[in-house]
């Protein structure tokens, strides 16, 4: 659900993942035509780090 919401609204996902200034400045970036694409690319890209860092802080909490 995330990812579609980065590809049509990227601004938000920012807000979800707790990171409200990049979501700010993706916002400005979303408003021109030129920037959408490259504000999608990054709202994906941020969220798959979000997700890898989830996974690496749950593999170390199951070790400790």
């Amino acid at each position: 659900m995330r990812l579609i919401l980065a590809i049509l609204l990227p601004f938000v996902v920012f807000f979800t993942i707790r990171r409200p200034f990049q979501g700010f400045f993706c916002l400005l970036l979303q408003l021109t035509l030129i920037g959408w694409i490259p504000a999608a690319i990054w709202a994906v890209y941020s969220l798959s780090q979000y997700n890898t860092d989830k996974k690496i802080k749950a593999a170390t909490k199951d070790r400790a």
